[in-house]
């Protein structure tokens, strides 16, 4: 143990001096602190306390104050009803000129109020614009009218609710709002049963903001709408009177302003965004003994309804993705390829949720490629769910049925059964965030199952799940696989999903389909080099000639044991128990040897895998027994040769 003398720095004393904020930025932060509160504590010192009471209960305090939450609740509700739509627009739409929009918006912010007030008054006055229009139709007179006093507190706070939500409703991700379309919900019932639940503490803190800007309004109010007591004198113009007679009862009216200010501050806690999930935070998840749960066991499949309709696929996908996909009814297709090879783009094209790509879409004997996504009946369990989290299990479950008009009892009684046949019936009434992710997956496959869709799609449904998990999950997905009536597509990058679950697998790469086979088919003979390396093979592209393969980018020669014809393009596939791994050069029998160097040495199962590296010949993937290593001293850095015979090699055409 070191024993600190005097004059010392230990390691907590030199985090404590690093950590100190510099004087230079302390000293002009706490001088724009005093700066902010010597104006507050002003009114503070100044205000009467004896006759607080006195001032606020008069009779023209209180007139001015009725009038003013009057036209402060008015001014929210139209903000409301007007704001949140433009919010959404904002958010969510793309259009020409949104810049403008939205500098439009946050103009009347930064505007002077008396010129917000003059403006409302050449627009909206006798003789403005739409003023004698509105007073000819419909008699509305808005200037030296409370209603006046209500456009003018509008116009000066709404935009504080508008960049509030849209800030909000920009940060929820649309992955939600797509899945809900997916489960049969129109675009009115997604934003108000998904998007508004979602975003509710954006929506709160924009309209405590627009309420408590609309109740202190002044400049725009009294040159717009004028100061008549009763009619349009509000709490602030009052000040502004009592400034003049009585300055002590100006300061008690003030005082109530800034406590209600102050209040509406201290209530949102700074949540001025409102970002989704800003609110609180999620309860807590369930005890880690619960891994032991019915839920973790595998369900035994239970077809709702055997004699239901079934449902052929034929899609014809153009744009970034380009094939023809045909599927008889109950088929399962994994979906694989390297990352930006259009596979989410195929799933989105199906769903008619992207631009990049179309899909001429005919489910069964019906045309799905003239109808919106909620009518399409294609259901989508995006990788990571997407359940709602203001929703329980069991809502989640019901939301689809509900969405296609099935009574509220009778859906939820439908999702129980559901997740009671995915063995996650106890947890009905738990959230999201209360389920473990074996859980989750189970609750979003019931909730898409629901709704008996024509077409599944399943983008990375186990990826999130550890070993066990995704063992049990995939279990329960083949039961139910086994009975579902239409077709289903299965993104993945896991070999294993692939075989056990596909009838096909659809190897995809830059947006073409490179095959097209059953798992068995595309196990023994993989037309794609990542398909084969997802296998754990190693994979070679290169062009035939008179005595081998020329290996792509310069990866020199490799001598097979069935010639191709001259310059036929194949794809040359070593399973790493064929390559040998020496010490010394090779002699015998083995027409392709290489010098290389060991990169990384990594185990599986009971074996371990060598990485070699070689400027001869492309990195090639060796598998080899732990004793073998320790016999070769292989470690990174160590200089080897590898061996592979010609006979050991797969060449496949392309």
């Amino acid at each position: 143990m070191k024993v600190l003398r005097p004059g010392d720095s230990g390691p907590a004393t030199r985090r404590t001096r690093s950590s100190r904020t510099p004087l230079t930025l302390a000293l002009p932060a706490l001088l724009a602190i005093a700066f902010l509160l010597l104006p507050l504590a002003g009114v503070l010192a100044r205000t009467d306390w004896g006759d607080l009471s006195e001032h606020l209960t008069s009779p023209g305090t209180s007139e001015a104050l009725k009038l003013s939450l009057v036209v402060s609740f008015w001014s929210l509700g139209l903000s409301l009803v007007l704001g949140v739509p433009l919010a959404w627009l904002l958010a969510r739409v793309p259009f020409p000129g949104k810049a403008l929009v939205r500098s439009l918006v946050l103009l009347p912010m930064v505007l002077p109020p008396t010129v917000g007030g003059v403006a409302l008054l050449l627009a909206f006055g006798r003789r403005g614009l739409l003023g004698p229009w509105l007073e000819d139709a419909f008699g509305v007179t808005l200037p030296f009218h409370t209603s006046g006093a209500v456009v003018a507190a509008t116009f000066v706070s709404m935009p504080f609710l508008v960049i509030s939500l849209e800030g909000a409703i920009a940060g929820l991700r649309p992955r939600y709002e797509e899945t809900a379309a997916s489960l049969g919900a129109s675009p009115l019932r997604v934003f108000r049963t998904v998007t508004l639940p979602m975003v509710a503490p954006g929506l709160v803190a924009g309209a405590a903001l627009t309420w408590a800007r609309a109740l202190g309004e002044f400049g725009a109010t009294i040159t717009f709408a004028g100061n008549l007591p009763g009619t349009t004198q509000t709490l602030p113009l009052q000040v502004y009177l009592l400034l003049q007679d009585n300055p002590q009862a100006a300061t008690s009216v003030s005082l109530l302003l800034l406590a209600i200010a102050m209040a509406v501050l201290v209530a949102l806690r700074g949540r001025f965004t409102g970002t989704p999930g800003s609110a609180r935070p999620y309860p807590p998840k369930p005890p880690a003994d619960e891994g032991s749960s019915p839920a973790d066991t595998p369900a035994v499949y239970k077809d709702p309804a055997p004699d239901r309709e079934r449902w052929s696929l034929h899609a014809e996908v153009t744009g970034f993705t380009q094939l023809v996909l045909d599927a008889a009814p109950g088929t399962t297709i994994a979906v694989v390829g390297p990352n930006g090879a259009g596979k989410t783009t195929l799933l989105r094209a199906l769903l008619g949720l992207t631009p990049r790509a179309h899909a001429a879409l005919r489910l069964g004997d019906t045309d799905a490629t003239p109808l919106p996504p909620h009518r399409r009946a294609v259901a989508w369990v995006p990788q990571d769910g997407a359940l709602f989290p203001h929703l329980t299990a069991l809502a989640n479950t019901a939301y689809g049925p509900r969405a296609h008009g099935v009574p509220r009892t009778e859906a939820r009684r439908a999702a129980q059964d559901w997740l009671d046949r995915l063995a996650v019936g106890h947890l009905a009434h738990r959230k999201p965030a209360q389920l473990s992710g074996g859980q989750a997956q189970r609750v979003a496959l019931a909730r898409a199952l629901a709704v008996r869709p024509r077409l599944l799609l399943l983008d990375e449904p186990l990826a999130a799940l550890d070993q066990t998990t995704r063992a049990q999950v995939r279990h329960t997905l083949r039961r139910h696989l086994e009975g579902f009536g239409g077709v289903c597509l299965i993104v993945t990058h896991d070999p294993v999903e692939a075989v056990s679950l596909a009838d096909r697998v659809l190897v995809l790469d830059e947006g073409r389909a490179v095959q097209d086979a059953p798992p068995a088919e595309v196990t023994r003979h993989p037309r794609s080099p990542w398909v084969a390396r997802m296998l754990g093979r190693n994979a070679w592209p290169g062009t035939a000639t008179a005595d081998g393969l020329e290996l792509a980018d310069g990866g020199g020669r490799l001598v097979i044991a069935d010639p191709l014809p001259t310059g036929t393009e194949a794809l040359a596939i070593i399973a790493p128990e064929a390559v040998a791994v020496h010490r010394e050069r090779p002699s015998g029998s083995p027409r392709n040897v290489w010098p290389g160097t060991v990169r990384e040495i990594t185990a599986t199962g009971s074996r371990l895998r060598v990485l070699i590296t070689s400027d001869r010949a492309p990195d090639v993937v060796a598998e080899i027994t732990p004793q073998a290593a320790t016999d070769l001293g292989l470690a990174d850095g160590v200089s080897v040769w590898t061996s592979i015979k010609a006979t050991e090699t797969t060449v496949v055409r392309l």
